[in-house]
């Protein structure tokens, strides 16, 4: 694959220093923007490979592995995917979004930890608890579900997409239970839910104290104005969307693909970086889905990007229900010979920290990256290791 023109370590590289001078930036900010500049570059030290036919000579530099870096997604996102395909089930997929109002947004942004994780337990517990309805399902659901906090044009969106099985375990095991077909559970139905308990839990974390307010929502601390701040949102319609069902579990693989290791903005969509500006590209979803060109000044884009950086240890692909961590095992081959699948063997790819990466990359694409790239003939053998330049972020730092 090519290396795309432009990169977001082009970006931080040109106005970086500038910017961390101007603003003051949390640690973890600092750790992502340091990592990014870094990667594949001298900095981060690497090796020296020579090719034992030809000759030719190729400096090969260490990466990040930082998750918000656009580079360093690849291989995690496929060996990531290879695990999965083991827990596809033959049946239909639907594809779930849960969205929180603006109001809510701005509470989240000032506390990610606590609103991430709401908006993460309200998500699951919407879905497991209408499924289990005989009214509506009268099963044990399975899914997954990946938080992103960004739209198109970067700024703060927080949303979960909840990938799930059309249907699931009858509550004694005995049985598969099937969704309607092209029918998952009812929109409103769920909407309703996940209103009332993310308001909830939102309303305990501020009696616990967990919640903390800056800049324009600092009279919320006050628990009458917080009190007043949602009781609009008890009443507003939230939005759940439920869209159309994937033609079965080989789309399933690639809809993931496009979602689970995404990162704010990709390499690929920055047009130009002049004058102190950022061109990239975006859909404006409001207007048919047209792709459309934005231009931001360097420190808002940078700004921007950063909205995005996760607080340090916090997962943001979570398994529910029979897919969870501790019954995937027993729970997943009770759903695959119910539907007649068997049991399918889980496929042998460790993950890239553990291997070479030359090793996984090749197992996962069938492109070898041990070829000479000039000859196409000999192997490209390391010779020598590449120090760490002084000052350079671990590799991994804020994963």
């Amino acid at each position: 694959m090519l290396r795309p023109r432009l990169e977001v370590a082009d970006v931080f590289r040109q106005f970086g220093a500038a910017y961390r001078a101007a603003h003051a930036l949390t640690g973890a900010q600092q750790r992502v923007m340091r990592a990014i500049e870094c990667c594949r570059t001298a900095a981060l030290g690497g090796h020296l490979e020579r090719c034992d036919t030809c000759g030719h000579e190729r400096p090969t530099y260490n990466s990040c592995a930082n998750r918000h870096c656009p580079k360093c997604q690849a291989l995690a996102k496929a060996a990531w995917l290879e695990a999965r395909r083991a827990e596809l089930l033959q049946t239909e997929y639907f594809h779930v979004v849960f969205t929180v109002p603006d109001e809510i947004a701005a509470i989240a942004l000032q506390n990610k930890a606590v609103g991430y994780a709401i908006l993460f337990r309200a998500t699951a517990e919407t879905l497991r608890t209408i499924a289990a309805d005989p009214q509506h399902l009268g099963a044990e659901l399975g899914f997954l579900a990946v938080l992103h906090t960004w739209g198109q044009t970067l700024l703060h969106h927080p949303h979960v997409h909840c990938v799930v099985p059309g249907g699931g375990l009858a509550p004694d095991g005995s049985r598969w239970i099937r969704c309607r077909p092209g029918f998952f559970l009812p929109v409103r139905v769920l909407s309703r839910l996940f209103r009332r308990l993310f308001l909830a839990q939102l309303q305990a974390a501020f009696d616990r104290g967990q919640l903390h307010f800056a800049g324009t929502l600092d009279g919320l601390r006050d628990p009458a104005a917080f009190a007043q701040y949602l009781a609009p949102l008890r009443q507003a319609e939230w939005v759940v969307y439920a869209k159309s069902p994937f033609g079965g579990p080989e789309h399933v693989l690639e809809y993931l693909g496009r979602y689970t290791h995404r990162v704010a903005i990709a390499n690929h969509r920055l047009l130009a970086i002049a004058e102190g500006q950022v061109r990239f590209l975006y859909r404006d979803y409001r207007d048919h889905d047209r792709q459309k060109s934005m231009m931001l000044e360097a420190d808002e884009f940078i700004r921007r990007f950063l909205l995005h950086v996760l607080p340090g240890g916090f997962h943001r692909i979570r398994h529910y229900g029979f897919l969870g961590a501790r019954v995937r095992g027993v729970k997943l081959a009770r759903c695959q010979h119910l539907l007649g699948m068997g049991t399918t063997p889980t496929l042998s790819v460790s993950s890239p920290g553990r291997r070479d990466y030359r090793d996984v990359y090749e197992a996962l694409t069938g492109i070898s990256l041990r070829v000479c790239p000039v000859c196409q003939l000999g192997q490209m053998v390391r010779v020598a290791t590449l120090p760490r330049e002084p000052r350079a972020p671990p590799a991994g730092a804020s994963r």
